[in-house]
């Protein structure tokens, strides 16, 4: 594969490039055999904006794929430019409401963050911030894991996490920290404001300078056997709560 370009398979990821941005799809590379109306739709949707699509056997198919499930279609693209520290102050500059922001602090899973993205766009967030190092980067697997998600959500890379979180600050945005020793219950905070929320890793959570720049902790109640959620379970539990507040008529 070109350094200059992604792939991208599965019908539902591949359907949501076209829909959206179908500027970058270069190509669609499709099983042969493969009739029903899914595909159908998928191919009508590619012949209207021009783009080549080549029948190959599924050994072909699976290679070109990788380790990523294809569901039969795989998509090559051209990169999505890189965000930063400036798109992200532009984001924010061109809300015309308080922003609903996820920070994900060193999620390394690409299974985790593709769910935290499928997670985050169905909670209507406005952006995702990660950090550039120990982070997942927008792979195929993430991709396909966010079903479309990844296409629609704008994800920001920034280079110092800790100066992003007091820039954030600086802008009257709160930051929630979630971590499961906080004295400060989810569903006792008011989540109605400008709002970030911090999440860490799968394994360490929150960094400690990263909790540093919290305004506050608060923690997600359990009441079973478990001492913890999964990174994508506990942001959709979060985002979700704060969705809520938000929107009291729902």
């Amino acid at each position: 594969m070109s350094r200059t370009s992604v792939r991208v398979g599965g019908l539902h990821a591949v359907a949501s490039l076209l829909a959206r941005d179908s500027t970058r799809v270069r190509r669609l590379w499709v099983r042969a055999g493969r009739e029903d109306d899914r595909l159908a739709a998928l191919l009508a949707m590619a012949e209207s904006t021009g783009i080549p699509v080549e029948r190959v056997a599924r050994e072909r198919l699976d290679s070109l794929a990788g380790l990523t499930s294809h569901q039969g279609v795989v998509a090559e693209l051209a990169p999505a430019p890189p965000r930063g520290e400036a798109e992200l102050e532009a984001c924010l500059d061109a809300l015309a409401k308080p922003p609903l922001l996820l920070i994900l602090d060193g999620v390394q899973d690409p299974h985790n963050l593709g769910a935290c993205l499928r997670t985050a766009d169905a909670a209507g967030v406005d952006a995702v911030i990660v950090p550039k190092d120990r982070s997942a980067g927008l792979t195929a697997v993430v991709r396909k894991v966010a079903s479309g998600a990844a296409e629609v959500v704008p994800l920001f890379q920034v280079t110092n996490l800790a100066r992003c979180l007091r820039a954030l600050r600086d802008r009257g945005i709160w930051l929630y920290g979630a971590a499961g020793e906080a004295e400060q219950s989810l569903y006792r905070t008011d989540l109605t404001g400008p709002l970030g929320l911090v999440l860490g890793s799968e394994g360490k959570g929150l960094r400690r300078l990263t909790r540093e720049h919290c305004d506050a902790l608060v923690r997600i109640p359990l009441f079973g056997s478990v001492a913890s959620l999964n990174v994508s379970v506990a942001a959709g539990v979060l985002l979700f709560e704060a969705r809520r507040q938000r929107s009291p008529d729902i």
